[in-house]
């Protein structure tokens, strides 16, 4: 995992600050995979009660604290779409 124990810290303080107690932060993308490089840092996060502005205000507080494209996926527990299925099965939960 192309992640610092403090990146990984900002990560969790940030998104549970601004998506509420309980989140579940997954990484997963090319920064899951040691040997790849560059790349934007994707996340996908499980909150009860997604909203549009705070993930807005989450991605763009992460990207100003990791100084790094962020991409970040909000969806509410238990999805089961597509890109939640991929992200939990390859990714790596923070």
């Amino acid at each position: 995992m192309r992640l610092t124990p403090v990146q990984i810290h900002t990560i969790k303080s940030t998104t549970q600050a601004v998506l509420g107690e309980g989140v579940q932060v997954t990484l997963f993308g090319s920064r899951v995979h040691d040997a790849q490089k560059g790349g934007d840092v994707d996340f996908y996060v499980e909150t009860s009660q997604p909203d549009l502005m705070k993930k807005i205000r989450c991605k763009v507080s992460l990207q100003d604290q990791l100084d790094m494209p962020v991409d970040l996926i909000v969806k509410p527990f238990g999805d089961l779409s597509p890109i939640a299925l991929i992200a939990k099965q390859e990714g790596i939960r923070l």
